[in-house]
């Protein structure tokens, strides 16, 4: 009985976190299109400290949207580890990129759709040899691991780190260096689902009738919670006004996860136990999924496609192999002929060949 409970509580986990991935995913966009909007009426933008965009339903939509996906995403860590949730938020990268190509006009090219692909085979990778978190059932035991000597040294640098972020290197780089304000995110992040799982089993002692109200840890996760995802909703703004949407998104991913991977492993003591397969498609997933996200946004300005691929493919094998051979061809034959004209190429051209410019066809 108990293990088809726990088959069950699997799979309303994993249908909750695709559900959250599609909402977080489809929040970018909306919120983006809200910004856009502000900008083009002149209003002070969110990224120069700007709250206009309160004033705006298409960003509110996506308010709404991604708090639906974030509810979604609590009780799916109610339901399932941390380490099943948690990589399948690579979910929102697709989402959302496949979404600004229709919605913001960002293109996703060939190496766009690959990248899309490998972070999903890599999130599935993940999954399965994912490291089974350390069970904690009660409020008790949850208050014994956040006063672990290694977790609260762990969340005083995400402290003390996000303060010199947001006081010291924010105003001077964030508007001009993308990592500032989504490596503010992240490292909240990772505070803010420690402060979530906590809140689960609060929630379920609540429900199974436990006085779990008078705990003063119950209040202090919950003002956390609020303080964190207050913050991370602000940085995560000015981010996506700056910058865009294609590049915030997967970074945002690769960052966020690294933190929530890394406080999961020192709260919950997840790696201790793992075999050496494990831990191998564990990283390779992970390293997987990174990779995916560098061609979703590195080659985004790169116009390439299937259909262009094979002629791109035959020019290069001509231009490498065969280019000397017809030049002496056409010496021999005919110099004034379509053909022999378009192998008599300048210098330049084939250099633009060799490093793969289309504009050179």
């Amino acid at each position: 009985m108990s293990q088809t409970r726990g088959r069950y509580d699997f799979y309303i986990g994993l249908v909750l976190a695709m559900s959250s991935s599609i909402f977080i995913g489809g929040s970018f966009i909306l919120k983006k299109k809200g910004l856009l909007r502000l900008a083009r009426k002149g209003s002070m933008r969110a990224g120069q400290g700007g709250h206009a965009y309160l004033k705006e339903w298409l960003w509110w939509a996506g308010l709404l949207s991604m708090g639906a996906g974030e509810v979604a995403n609590f009780a799916a860590y109610a339901f399932a580890p941390a380490t099943l949730v948690t990589p399948l938020g690579a979910l929102s990268v697709l989402v959302s990129a496949i979404l600004s190509s229709y919605f913001l006009n960002e293109k996703l090219n060939l190496h766009g759709k690959i990248g899309c692909l490998l972070s999903i085979l890599g999130s599935t990778v993940m999954v399965i040899h994912a490291p089974q978190e350390e069970e904690v059932e009660t409020l008790n035991e949850m208050s014994h691991k956040l006063g672990d000597p290694g977790f609260v040294v762990f969340a005083t640098l995400v402290v003390i780190v996000s303060l010199i972020l947001i006081f010291v290197v924010g105003p001077r780089h964030g508007q001009t260096n993308i990592l500032v304000y989504i490596t503010i995110c992240s490292v909240i992040g990772a505070l803010s689902v420690s402060c979530v799982k906590g809140l689960g089993i609060t929630i379920k002692e609540l429900f199974a009738g436990k006085p779990v109200l008078k705990h003063p840890l119950s209040w202090i996760l919950l003002l956390s919670l609020i303080v964190c995802v207050s913050t991370q909703i602000n940085y995560l703004n000015r981010a996506l006004d700056i910058f865009n949407t294609s590049i915030v998104t997967p970074i945002y991913y690769v960052f966020f996860t690294t933190s929530v991977l890394t406080c999961s492993a020192i709260l919950f003591k997840e790696w201790q136990h793992m075999a050496a397969d494990d831990v191998i498609g564990t990283v390779s997933g992970f390293l997987t999924i990174i990779v995916g996200i560098f061609l979703l946004h590195a080659f985004k300005d790169v116009s390439f496609t299937l259909a262009n691929l094979p002629v791109s493919l035959r020019k290069e094998e001509r231009a490498a192999n065969g280019a000397l051979l017809s030049t002496y061809d056409c010496f021999n034959h005919d110099e004034e002929s379509p053909t022999c004209a378009g192998e008599m190429q300048s210098p330049e051209s084939l250099a633009a060949r060799r490093n793969g410019s289309l504009s050179a066809f």
